[in-house]
């Protein structure tokens, strides 16, 4: 089968497409036959400098999530072509993912979808909109009456957010290091957006002097102490993504560093189960939303998909169509 195999860190020009065997099935695991998948954030800095860490056993097939067929249901409930997605669990980290035609999966990874959408759109849900649901609904423990700030709102997981706090009816504000992705945000419904320029404080109290009720802190722990600021007594926030490069924060004293009164929270992505994607999936349909694609590439283009997001500048979700 075809495959993006990494032998190391690399380049985004450096991924090719090689041969290796289709992967054989074993018990407890099923086959998927790949028609898309999606790109994430984990997935380049994977390639960028991750593969060349001790606990990653290389070579590796990256690729978290993907959409597409079972060709080989083996010992599971699944069978012959049904329509799955599949994520996380170690998938492109611990074991070959899914930036090939054939991936080989653990069935508590994998899901049937009830649905309509094609490949690409399909392929545009699974981890993206899983993290973002699960921030807002379980960690933010989001109400209509929220005021909700997103940190990183331009990134695909920030702009999945802005449509499901809107869906329910909640007061969005969302923030850009770029002046030209105002108008992104306003046109997904964001209520107010916010320049991340060192001036955000001032910008938010400004709008909403006693703080947001809640944040959605994408940028991760470089922004975490400023955001800890931002919200009101007993508000909320959820650091889910790391798009500061920032993984960890020093010296963090909870005592001091989080004001009294202020809850932090998190969300990990590694462990979705039927019933979070069928509530996904049944969201979605009824508040008529569908995911936000910045550009479809082919296989063969995969390079080109990654200099793409690695410059910023996809405003929403890179898809590869296998």
């Amino acid at each position: 089968m075809k495959a993006i195999v990494l032998y190391k860190s690399c380049s985004p020009e450096e991924l090719k497409i090689s041969k290796v065997p289709v992967p054989e099935v074993k018990p407890g695991w099923v086959l998927i036959k790949v028609r898309a998948f999606g790109l994430n954030r984990s997935e380049l800095i994977m390639r960028s400098y991750e593969a060349n860490s001790p606990y990653i056993k290389l070579p590796r097939i990256p690729g978290i999530e993907c959409a597409g067929e079972i060709e080989d249901p083996c010992d599971s409930n699944f069978t012959k072509g049904q329509r799955v997605i599949a994520l996380m669990g170690g998938m492109g980290r611990s074991y070959d993912g899914s930036y090939a035609e054939y991936a080989l999966v653990p069935f508590k990874n994998v899901f049937k979808v009830d649905t309509t959408l094609g490949w690409e759109e399909l392929a545009a849900i699974p981890e993206t909109y899983y993290t973002a649901y699960g921030s807002l609904f379980d960690s933010l423990q989001l109400k209509p009456k929220d005021i909700l700030l997103i940190r990183g709102g331009t990134s695909a997981l920030g702009l999945s957010a802005i449509q499901l706090v809107k869906s329910v009816g909640g007061t969005v504000l969302a923030s850009t290091r770029n002046e030209n992705k105002r108008d992104l945000l306003l046109r997904q419904g964001t209520d107010n957006v916010l320049i991340d320029n060192g001036t955000i404080t001032e910008q938010l109290f400004n709008l909403h002097p006693k703080g947001v009720n809640k944040v959605l802190d994408l940028i991760g722990p470089s922004s975490l102490l400023e955001s800890a600021r931002l919200v009101r007594h007993h508000g909320i926030i959820c650091s889910t993504g790391v798009l500061g490069e920032k993984g960890m924060l020093n010296n963090f004293d909870p005592i001091k560093d989080l004001p009294s009164g202020v809850y932090l929270t998190g969300f990990f992505s590694n462990y979705p189960t039927q019933e979070i994607i069928n509530d996904i999936f049944e969201h979605l349909k009824k508040h008529k939303i569908r995911p936000i694609i910045s550009k479809v590439f082919s296989f063969d283009e995969i390079g080109q998909a990654h200099t793409l997001m690695e410059n910023n500048t996809a405003n929403g979700k890179v898809i590869v169509r296998i």
